[in-house]
């Protein structure tokens, strides 16, 4: 017995020695490549270590390698003559570890580019992943059993927008001429600023300009908290000069939200906008919103929204580019408040929207079915004609020969289906049948100051039938729909909609077409937007003067049209 534990005492002995070797902690490697966004190496880039003090140059081949690094957590970051410094935080060194880190730098020119709208969003995006795990950094095994972080280094990002032709969307659309513009830049790894900003010009008349000025902060902390703050200032020509001097429309509004992902399957955002408005007068609008995602599947969502302000209404391209910038009230646009007047008092269009969703995707096609509930104060109808503002009762707007007239009070309650299918590589088709109530003008022909009296909230079946995609050899990028709802509607039947089937009334024609130019370093790009080609749904009423105007649902016929360099 005593034998067997001496010689288990002798093993463990010599034993012993062995372990704190085996236990020895191993220095840690970084390496990868450093690139241009063309691809190209680029060598003598100086690679650093913030955390280590150390420091590498790239050779010829833009390849770096830092070694004798003890387990811990880096800060790496990149200089290049002519390129902009590129900073990667949070990188974690494990014992023995050999990570490998790439990196693309980009230049000022890159960074700031001249476009006619931000890029689209894919048309076939019906939020099967969230979009918090989009903004993660890329992980991928390489066959040695590396890990290769993959960045994309757009540490800044810009767009300017150049458009001529009036939406024709009554009080408060865009100028005739407009320059917009947005600028991105991340804050070290755990922030973003955006500034955003659209000008308007081309009236004469007009004393001062018509503005919007947006500013946000976008913090996010471990891919599961992303509070974001905005401040917006706004403001418009009056309806009138003439007849109600100085009533320059001006607000300033505060939006905070909060969104909070968990793991792939739930994601919920919760805010609100807190709006002061200056109109002949002091108007205040306090609008919360929310929505909550359950990924029942990888393949099915399930979908609550509340939100208490009808979404912007933008034309096909603006619609994709606000969607790419995550959230409607990104857009600097969607900042203006919907106003009208009756007997010279201004009110703003208050609204609430609930609605309950389920998505799925079945192969080639993507299937929704929604059911709403919306309950609309003050709601703003648009009209087509030269109207003033003498009246007290309706708001025109100075570029397009429009204005916004105050209906009454509804609500409505109703369902959505939604059928989009892949028809090609390159061609997308959807169906979209909602029924719910819309305000319909029951005696055409009236008065316009009576036309209240007349407008009432009845139910309604809406369809619409949308073609969108890309020719490959002139890379033509299209979008075509049309929508039709019976009677003598005045609002959309779905106002709230922003599925994939949401559309303008009538025809509408979108056009994107990339111009090859051997001059400059990017390429050109013609844009063309139209709205209710056809100009239908014209309902006549009869003005103060004595001459026919008409009340439209949302738009009127409008062309829209841009030329863009991009770099």
């Amino acid at each position: 017995m005593f034998r067997k534990l001496g010689f288990f005492a002798i093993l463990l002995a010599l034993a012993l020695p062995a372990w704190p070797e085996s236990a020895k902690i191993s220095a840690g490697t970084i390496s990868g490549y450093v690139r241009d966004r063309s691809g190209a190496p680029q060598m003598g880039a100086v690679v650093e270590i913030l955390g280590a003090a150390q420091k590498a140059f790239t050779d010829d081949h833009g390849f770096y390698s830092i070694s004798s690094l003890i387990p811990g957590i880096y800060s790496l970051k990149v200089s290049a003559p002519a390129f902009l410094p590129t900073l990667r935080e949070k990188i974690g060194v494990r014992s023995g570890a050999r990570l490998m880190v790439n990196v693309t730098l980009t230049n000022l020119f890159e960074a700031i580019q001249l476009v006619t709208v931000p890029p689209q969003a894919d048309q076939d995006d019906w939020k099967w992943t969230l979009r918090a795990i989009s903004n993660r950094p890329i992980l991928r095994i390489l066959p040695d059993g590396t890990t290769a972080i993959v960045e994309n280094g757009n540490d800044l990002k810009g767009n300017v927008t150049l458009l001529a032709g009036a939406p024709g969307e009554g009080f408060g659309s865009p100028s005739d001429m407009s320059a917009a513009f947005s600028v991105e830049r991340s804050l070290a790894s755990t922030g973003t600023v955006r500034l955003n900003g659209d000008v308007g010009y081309g009236f004469d008349g007009a004393p001062n300009p018509a503005a919007v000025l947006r500013t946000t902060y976008t913090s996010h902390y471990s891919d599961v908290f992303e509070p974001s703050l905005s401040i917006s200032a706004l403001r418009l020509n009056s309806p009138d000069l003439g007849t109600i001097p100085g009533a320059s429309l001006q607000a300033l509004s505060v939006t905070s939200s909060d969104r909070m992902v968990l793991g792939n399957f739930f994601e919920m955002t919760v805010g609100s906008e807190l709006q002061s408005i200056q109109f002949l007068g002091r108007v205040r609008a306090f609008k919360p919103f929310g929505s909550a995602d359950l990924h029942i599947s990888p393949n099915t969502v399930v979908e609550y929204q509340y939100a208490s302000s009808v979404p912007d209404s933008r034309l096909e391209g603006r619609a994709a580019a606000s969607e790419n910038l995550d959230s409607s009230s990104s857009d600097p646009a969607a900042a203006g408040p919907r106003m009208s007047i009756v007997d010279f008092t201004p009110d703003v269009e208050r609204a609430h929207h609930q609605e309950v969703s389920l998505s799925q995707r079945i192969g080639k096609n993507n299937l929704q079915v929604a059911f709403f509930s919306d309950s609309i104060a003050d709601p703003v109808l648009t009209g087509v004609g030269d109207l003033t503002a003498e009246s007290g009762d309706v708001l025109p707007d100075i570029y397009s020969g429009t204005f916004s007239y105050q209906g009454n009070d509804f609500s409505s309650r109703g369902m959505r289906l939604v059928l989009q299918r892949k028809l090609l590589s390159d061609l997308t088709a959807t169906l979209d049948y909602a029924y719910g109530n819309a305000l319909d003008l029951t005696r055409p022909g009236v008065e316009l100051q009576d036309a209240r009296d007349f407008i009432r909230s009845e139910r309604r079946q809406a369809v619409a039938a949308k073609f969108s995609g890309t020719i490959p050899k002139s890379k033509t990028h299209w979008v075509t729909s049309y929508r039709y709802a019976g009677g003598r509607t005045l609002t959309p039947v779905d106002l709230f909609n922003t599925s994939a089937g949401a559309t303008d009334p009538y025809l509408s024609l979108f056009v994107r077409q990339p111009i090859p130019s051997s001059i400059l370093a990017g390429h050109m790009e013609v844009l063309v937007d139209i709205r209710n080609l056809l100009a239908q749904g014209y309902i006549p009423v009869m003005g103060s003067d004595g001459r026919t105007v008409y009340l439209v649902q949302s738009s009127a016929r409008s062309i829209r049209g841009g030329l863009a360099f991009n770099f």
